[in-house]
C-alpha cells in the first residue's frame, strides 16, 4: 500500500554527559521523525543530522523534508523500486533521504507483518555483536572498558584526537595489557592527523594491538602510504560519502573495514550496496550510528544481521549515551550482543510524550 498521511515530529534528548563531535560539545541530541500512516498502520523514520558531522542543519533538513512529502502521493505502491526512483529524483540531503527511506521500509514491513527484506541479503543472524564506545579521560576509558568487558563486550572503539596522542598511546597500552587478544580494539581519528604524526603514532603502538584505525589522515588518499609505513589497517568512514572514488583507488589491502553511517551515506539501499561491496573485497562492514535514537538503531541492527554471514561488531552502542530514548523499549545490548529482530520490532513503538508534531499532510 501507499502512505495516506504524513507528520513531521521534533524531538530532543539529553546525553548522559556532554559528547564531543569534531570539536563541538553537545549536551543534547535533536532531530525529526517522519511518521507515515496507511490503513491502520503507522511507521517512523528518523531524520537526524548531527552538528559537526553533517553539512545540512536540522532546520535545512526540516525544510527539505517538508518540501518533499507531497511527492509521496506519486507512489502508486510502496515497494523498493518505486521509492528508490522517487528518492533518486529528489536529490535530498543524506539524513533526509535516510529518514524517508526508513519510514517507507518500516511501513511496508509493518503492513506485511514481517521483518523488512533487502536485496541480496544473507540469512539474518539471530544476534549481532556490538562494539562498546569508550570516551573520557584515560581512567574513565579503562573503567568503562572493564565494565563493558564484564558485560560481554569483546570489541571497543576509542577516539584518537590530535594534540592528545601521547595520552592515547598510554591508554591503548593499558587496554592492551588489560585485555590482550581477548578483545578487539578499534581506533577513530576522524581525519584529524597529518601524515607524519599519524605514522609516528602508529609506530608507537604495541604490535597487533589495534584491529584498524578509522580515517587516520586529513588526506585519505595517503592511506596506502600510511599502511606501508606502519602496517596498521585503516577503515573508511567519512571518505565513503566525501570522496567515494577513493575506495576503488585505495583497494582492499590497506583497509580493514568500511564504516557505514546510513544517514551520512544517503540511505538504506546505498549502505547495503556498500556492505555488499565490503564483503566482495574481504572487508568488514561495520554499521555505525551518528548518535541517533533507537528508531534508527533497530533497522541498522537488522541491516548488519543480513550484510554478512558473520556480522562484524557494529557501532551501535551510542544508545547508552542517551539519558532518555524515543522508544518504549530502547535498543539494548545486555551481553555485548543485540537481537536484531527484536530491536527492529521495538524501534516501531515510539513514545508519544517524547515527540511533538510540527507539520501534517494528507496524501
Amino acid at each position: 500500500m501507499k502512505p495516506l498521511h504524513a507528520d513531521i515530529c521534533r524531538y530532543e534528548m539529553d546525553f548522559t554527559a556532554p559528547v564531543t563531535v569534531r570539536g563541538v560539545l553537545l549536551a543534547r541530541r535533536q532531530g525529526l521523525l517522519l511518521r507515515l500512516k496507511s490503513e491502520g498502520v503507522t511507521a517512523y523514520g528518523e531524520v537526524a543530522p548531527l552538528i559537526g558531522l553533517h553539512t545540512e542543519s536540522l532546520d535545512e533538513a526540516l525544510q527539505a523534508l517538508a518540501t518533499f512529502i507531497p511527492e509521496l502521493s506519486r507512489l502508486d505502491w510502496n515497494a523498493s523500486d518505486g521509492r528508490q526512483r522517487l528518492l533518486d529524483e529528489a536529490a535530498l540531503p543524506p539524513s533526509v533521504t535516510t529518514g524517508i527511506e526508513m519510514a517507507l521500509i518500516n511501513l511496508e514491513a509493518t503492513e506485511r507483518s514481517s521483518l523488512p527484506s533487502f536485496t541480496d541479503e544473507f540469512p539474518p543472524a539471530s544476534k549481532i555483536p556490538v562494539n562498546a564506545l569508550l570516551a573520557g579521560d584515560p581512567q574513565a576509558v579503562l573503567n568503562r572498558a572493564a565494565k563493558r568487558y564484564a558485560e560481554g563486550f569483546r570489541a571497543f572503539k576509542l577516539k584518537v584526537r590530535k594534540g592528545e596522542l601521547d595520552g592515547a598511546v598510554a591508554c591503548i597500552r593499558a587496554l592492551h595489557e588489560a585485555f590482550g587478544d581477548k578483545a578487539e580494539l578499534r581506533l577513530d581519528a576522524n581525519q584529524s592527523l597529518e601524515f607524519d604524526e599519524a605514522v609516528a603514532f602508529g609506530k608507537a603502538l604495541p604490535p597487533g594491538c589495534v584491529a584498524y584505525i578509522e580515517e587516520p589522515l586529513t588526506d585519505a588518499a595517503l592511506i596506502s602510504d600510511f599502511h606501508a609505513a606502519t602496517g596498521l589497517p585503516s577503515a573508511l568512514d567519512e571518505s565513503l560519502w566525501q570522496r567515494p572514488e577513493l575506495l576503488d583507488e585505495i583497494g582492499p589491502d590497506p583497509l580493514g573495514a568500511l564504516v557505514l553511517k546510513p544517514n551520512c551515506i544517503g540511505g538504506i539501499a546505498k549502505s547495503l550496496d556498500l556492505a555488499a561491496k565490503a564483503h566482495r573485497m574481504g572487508l568488514q562492514a561495520v554499521y555505525s550510528s551518528a548518535f541517533e535514537s533507537s528508531v534508527s538503531l533497530g533497522l541498522y541492527a537488522l541491516m548488519a544481521a543480513v550484510s554478512s554471514p558473520a556480522p562484524a561488531a557494529s557501532g551501535l552502542d551510542t544508545a547508552s549515551f542517551l539519558a532518555r530514548d524515543l522508544t518504549a523499549t530502547p535498543f539494548a545490548t545486555p551481553d555485548g550482543f543485540a537481537d536484531p529482530a527484536a530491536a527492529w520490532r521495538d524501534s516501531l513503538r515510539v513514545r508519544p510524550d517524547m515527540i511533538e508534531t510540527v507539520k501534517s499532510w494528507s496524501l
